[in-house]
C-alpha cells in the first residue's frame, strides 16, 4: 500500500479499511475467504491521474487491475498507421477494469485515458499471484467469478438495442473483465 492511515481515536476509517470494504464489493473477489480479501486490500495501492493521463496502453501488458474510486475515464483504440484514436465509451467512479489481467499474460486492446482527476485502487498482477498461492484453493472461486462476469456481460448485451451504433460500443470490452 502506498500510505497506510491508521484508525483514529474517533473511529475514522483506514485507508486500508476502505480498500478492503472495495474489494469485498468486486464481484470478482467477493466470494473468496476474508483472509484473502484482507491479503489483497493490503497489496493494492492507491493510484492518482491527472486528466489526460493513461492508466493503460493499448498494446501493453501490465498486469494491472483498476478500481475506479473517483473520477471518469475514456476507453479508446488507436486505428492502426494513423493512430486515429475512436472512443469507445467512459467508466465512472465504481467500475472495477482488468481482473483477467491479473490471471494472464494479457496485451491491452484499448487504452484507459484519465477525463479528469481519478483515483483508483490498483492492483498488480505479481501481487495478486502470492495471494493466489498461498490460497491455491481458491482458482474455482476466481474462474466462477469471471464465468459469472462474462454470463452478466452477454446478458446485458441482448437486453440493449443494438442497433445504435453507440449502444454497441458501449457494449465491447469482454477483455476489459
Amino acid at each position: 500500500m502506498n500510505s497506510a492511515n491508521h484508525k483514529s481515536a474517533d473511529g475514522a476509517s483506514s485507508e486500508y479499511q476502505e480498500n478492503l470494504d472495495i474489494i469485498r464489493q468486486v464481484d470478482f473477489f467477493s466470494a473468496l475467504p476474508l483472509e484473502a480479501q484482507k491479503m489483497l486490500a493490503y497489496l493494492s495501492v492507491r493510484d492518482r491521474f491527472d486528466a489526460g493521463d493513461l492508466l493503460f496502453r493499448q498494446g501493453d501488458d501490465d498486469g494491472l487491475a483498476f478500481y475506479l474510486i473517483e473520477g471518469n475515464c475514456r476507453l479508446v483504440r488507436e486505428a492502426g498507421a494513423t493512430g486515429v484514436e475512436s472512443e469507445i465509451r467512459q467508466f465512472g467512479a465504481g467500475k472495477f477494469i482488468g481482473g483477467l489481467s491479473l490471471m494472464a499474460s494479457l496485451r491491452r486492446v484499448y487504452s484507459l485515458k484519465a477525463v479528469d482527476a481519478v483515483t483508483s485502487l490498483t492492483l498488480q498482477r505479481d501481487k495478486f499471484g502470492r495471494v493466489m498461492i498461498q490460497f491455491p484453493d481458491l482458482w474455482p472461486k476466481i474462474i466462477q467469478a469471471l464465468a459469472d462476469r462474462i454470463r452478466g456481460w452477454e446478458e446485458h448485451i441482448w437486453a440493449v438495442d443494438l442497433s445504435d451504433k453507440q449502444a454497441c460500443r458501449d457494449q465491447v470490452g469482454v477483455c476489459l473483465i
